[in-house]
């Protein structure tokens, strides 16, 4: 990813960009075959060069083409023409998002399939369900796995729409009108580049098309700070359902030797935080001057290699975390257990109901019940097994029964067929 964004390949990209307006010239019999392939074969530029060019003319892609006609000699009568610079610039900047996009597709690919199998191996782990951050009901360790796939596969989605919305390219002169060049240069250029013409261009291509692309990024990084963050929930030492894997010889403080810290996830939160902050510069770089200006152009120039570096480097982080997750199976069947099972509390309830209470009366036996539990660290279902009100309408055997977990997941296969097909 980092060799993408260097100096080096921008001007590679540059070149790119050049070559294939001379080879569609070239297709439409403006310039001789053999001077496009002389052109292609004779064509470099230097990087220092280019440098030195531009502390003179103050202007990078003057400076690029004349470091490149340098190099052509005469030839390079035939090269830029009809062109201004966005027409290069844009039309590369697109050719290194895609290749890019690559990458972090290849990224959420690997990442999805490492929770998966997360997800299989997990689908009977018993663990707790919270909500406000409290108990709630059972659930398994695999299901949290599939909502997990589900929002990490639908941010891959939005990505791949993103990255083909922004699969254009432009060659349509000063302020897009095409006033020094055919709009057949336009089609067959981007073509063999790989891209689609954008239908309109203003001397630049729209930056909404950019804006939404970030928007992408920013939705991708957010979903594993989600994740991050539930894993540091888990990793707290009252909790302890997870942990990030702990190398040998690793410490976790320089003050308390004890210390196993969710370094990584917090790091993944605060990288988080950078890549939304990059969202919001490329949506402020929406709004320009009449046909363009440039004050997009010095900010792109860092939120985009910036956060698509990030967001590779935090799949590819949050990827490792998750191969070398360390699940704490026994903890989490214990948190289903605190005081004596109160998360069973909606099956008594129901089972109340269904022998005639009121949902309002039972409501009130149970919730009594398991307060009690609570509020003195007790045991529930004890408390049900001596409440003689309780046992008017159900049997040691039925209360027994409602505290089987594995009644609360006979239908957890229709989420998995969902997910893992």
């Amino acid at each position: 990813m980092t060799k993408i964004w260097d100096l080096n390949s921008k001007f590679d990209y540059y070149l790119q960009v050049e070559l294939a307006v001379c080879d569609a010239y070239a297709q439409l019999g403006t310039i001789p075959q053999e001077i496009a392939e002389k052109i292609r074969q004779k064509a470099s530029f230097s990087v220092a060069r280019i440098d030195e060019i531009e502390r003179e003319v103050r202007h990078d892609v003057i400076a690029f083409l004349t470091c490149v006609n340098e190099s052509l000699g005469d030839l390079g009568r035939y090269v830029h023409v009809g062109l201004t610079s966005s027409d290069v610039i844009d039309t590369a900047f697109a050719l290194q998002i895609q290749d890019s996009g690559k990458i972090i597709l290849d990224d959420l690919n690997k990442t999805v399939e490492t929770l998966k199998n997360l997800a299989k191996i997990h689908k009977q782990t018993l663990c707790i369900g919270r909500s406000h951050g409290i108990h709630a009901e059972v659930m398994t360790f695999g299901v949290k796995m599939c909502s997990w796939i589900d929002i990490l596969e639908r941010q891959k989605e939005n990505f791949i729409h993103a990255l083909n919305q922004i699969k254009v390219g432009q060659i349509s002169g000063p302020v897009g009108t095409y006033s020094n060049i055919s709009p057949e240069i336009e089609k067959i250029t981007c073509e063999n580049l790989g891209l689609t013409p954008a239908r309109i261009s203003t001397q630049i291509i729209a930056r909404d098309y950019h804006a939404y692309f970030m928007q992408s990024l920013a939705l991708i990084a957010s979903v594993i700070e989600q994740f991050a963050t539930e894993i540091r929930h888990l990793q707290r030492t009252e909790v302890l359902e997870l942990e990030e894997g702990f190398g040998k010889g690793q410490k976790g403080s320089s003050a308390m030797p004890h210390k196993k810290n969710p370094v990584l996830n917090e790091n993944l939160c605060g990288l988080a935080r950078v890549v939304r902050a990059n969202s919001i510069v490329a949506l402020e770089n929406i709004s320009l001057w009449h046909e363009r200006d440039i004050s997009h152009s010095s900010a792109e120039r860092i939120i985009f290699p910036d956060s698509l570096t990030l967001v590779d480097f935090m799949l590819n982080r949050f990827n490792s975390i998750m191969e070398n997750i360390v699940v704490h199976k026994d903890n989490m069947l214990a948190h289903t257990n605190e005081f004596g099972g109160i998360v069973y509390s909606q099956k008594v309830l129901l089972t109340l109901v269904s022998k005639g209470l009121t949902r309002e009366d039972a409501y009130i036996i149970v919730q009594r019940n398991a307060l009690e539990a609570f509020q003195n660290h007790g045991d529930f279902k004890a408390n049900l097994l001596n409440d003689n009100e309780i046992l008017k309408y159900l049997s040691t055997d039925e209360i027994n029964k409602i505290f089987d977990p594995q009644a609360f997941l006979g239908n957890i296969n229709s989420i998995y067929d969902r997910i893992l097909d």
